[in-house]
């Protein structure tokens, strides 16, 4: 398998960002890594192997990027709207940074964006906030709303990075219908502590005329082993 390391200065970011590059064709999947993660947590935890057949096979390439959690809503350090604000220029990175790489490098536009736990809120913000840069979601044990990371601070920044908060009040029929073009897909097992939180986030989703696909697993369901079996069968 074609694996490739690639790292560059961001200038959003004001920091050196790593991205983990496997395969060398096909339909291209935009990692996020879960709470903290690396940019070489999908090899470590098993979801590279479980994509192996079609990574080798050109039928999908594969681009694990880095997360700044620990620098943004997981900093307790500083003011929650300094939090809000550094996630705000890592979604930046990833749009107009991490997207035009992925355009360079693949042999084709339609991107997936996929992430677990964490990850799957990271994912599916910007499917929802960028509908038109995405042809398909894979949110696996997803939580979605960040209110908690921020101490009871609320403004502006945090309701539009906060899915529970401004999906349901989201009016655009251009934005609505690029959601609904979109190939949306939620799992969270039958006693996974997001369960609660897919369950709402598919209700939300019911109520604006967003067809998705909700899958439930058996068992515990919020870890990689399940996540392994869920990537591989619904890339």
């Amino acid at each position: 398998m074609h694996t490739d390391y690639v790292h560059w200065w961001s200038p959003r970011l004001e920091r050196t960002m790593e991205i983990m590059v496997y395969g060398h064709a096909g339909t291209p999947i935009l990692a996020f890594p879960s709470s903290m993660g690396r940019f070489y947590e999908w090899r470590d935890f098993g979801m590279v192997d479980a994509l192996a057949d079609k990574l080798h096979h050109g039928q999908n390439q594969l681009f694990c990027v880095d997360s700044v959690d620990g620098e943004s809503l997981y900093n307790r350090g500083v003011d929650p709207y300094v939090r809000i604000k550094r996630h705000q220029q890592y979604e930046q990175y990833v749009l107009q940074e991490v997207l035009p790489f992925i355009y360079d490098r693949a042999t084709s536009d339609f991107v997936i964006a996929a992430g677990a736990s964490f990850g799957a809120y990271h994912a599916a913000n910007l499917v929802w906030k960028q509908p038109w840069s995405f042809g398909k979601l894979i949110a696996m044990s997803g939580a979605f709303d960040i209110r908690s990371f921020m101490d009871g601070f609320y403004d502006e920044n945090v309701y539009f990075s906060n899915p529970v908060d401004y999906l349901p009040n989201l009016e655009d029929w251009g934005t609505l219908d690029a959601i609904r073009d979109t190939h949306i897909i939620l799992t969270a097992g039958e006693h996974d502590p997001c369960r609660g939180a897919n369950d709402y986030m598919s209700h939300i989703l019911d109520s604006k005329g967003i067809g998705h696909y909700y899958e439930r697993a058996d068992g515990f369901g919020h870890d990689w082993p399940w996540w392994c079996d869920q990537v591989r069968r619904h890339v």
